[in-house]
């Protein structure tokens, strides 16, 4: 997705509906094994790493000088990764199980409207881009 066609904007909702899938099937695998003995809940964060590669605060400027260094300011859009580990917050059951399923529905459901607002929002981008190459025809 790093075509001149596409601006930053829409790069940054392509790659949102690519996370908010796998925090999808992270949350849907949470409440399958919400029974599983010992189960542990993962969690997905992908809106620090979006606004690192976004580079929203304004330091693409710096830089590291060695590459094992932790990098700063914005990577690749198509780069960023989420973070996926297991949930620190979660209340271990009596089976060692931390699923609390009603708060993974209610993920799943804030999830899915996010979803579809990105992706009208990329639909509209779209049709502006139609629209443009049409000349308004």
């Amino acid at each position: 997705m790093s075509s001149g066609l596409f601006d930053k904007t829409t790069n940054a909702l392509a790659t949102s509906l690519a996370m908010r899938q796998l925090r999808h099937n992270v949350t849907s695998s949470n409440i399958a094994n919400a029974e599983t003995p010992g189960y542990q809940a993962k969690k997905l964060d992908f809106e620090g790493a979006l606004q690192r590669a976004l580079d929203t605060d304004g330091a693409k400027g710096l830089s590291t000088s060695n590459s094992e260094h932790f990098a700063v300011g914005g990577t690749s859009i198509s780069k960023t990764r989420p973070d996926i580990y297991e949930d620190p917050e979660g209340q271990v059951n009596n089976d060692g199980n931390t699923v609390d399923v009603e708060k993974e529905m209610s993920a799943l459901s804030e999830n899915a409207v996010m979803y579809k607002a990105a992706l009208q929002l990329i639909n509209k981008k779209m049709a502006a881009l139609k629209y443009a190459a049409s000349e308004g025809r």
